[in-house]
């Protein structure tokens, strides 16, 4: 699941560098209308991308509270799942709301409210930003699972009561 998750965040980001880049050599309205396409599509890909991510790292969180709960293990595993998921949380989440302000600046520059240049910059800083975003996740999705194999590891380890 955790490749699919960095799979689809990182073909949303190379969508949004591809519609930057159409738009910078685009010279006719069809060019234009290549732009829309290729950023709208990404810029939905890359808030549900975003979001997924998100749920999942909390699904992780929660999973190895449960377990350590469960089981009565002690250990900083939740600190260390907070201070992973911290930085993916800030970050995407930045990330989402520039890149949907990209997104509904560009739709005033469609019908000529705005000029093109605050588009333009919303649209490069959203491109870098979510390049960090997803970088950090990347960090955070490793750390996670190292995590998780650990409380797994510990599981196994704990005798089973029979109850008796």
């Amino acid at each position: 699941m955790a490749a699919a998750l960095v799979t689809l965040t990182g073909l949303s980001v190379v969508g949004l560098a591809a519609g930057f880049v159409l738009a910078l050599t685009a010279q006719t309205s069809a060019d234009i209308s290549q732009h829309v396409l290729v950023a709208v599509f990404a810029t939905t890909l890359n808030l549900f991308a975003h979001s997924l991510m998100m749920f999942y790292l909390l699904g992780k969180g929660r999973a190895v509270k449960e377990a350590m709960a469960e089981h009565g293990l002690q250990g900083d595993y939740m600190s260390r799942v907070a201070r992973l998921r911290g930085p993916v949380f800030s970050r995407a989440t930045v990330a989402m709301v520039l890149t949907m302000a990209a997104a509904i600046v560009g739709a005033s520059v469609d019908v000529q409210v705005m000029p093109p240049w605050p588009h333009g910059v919303a649209a490069a800083a959203a491109v870098v930003l979510n390049v960090y975003a997803l970088w950090a996740e990347v960090v955070a999705l490793r750390g996670t699972s190292r995590i998780v194999d650990e409380v797994n590891h510990r599981l196994i380890a704990v005798p089973v009561s029979t109850g008796d």
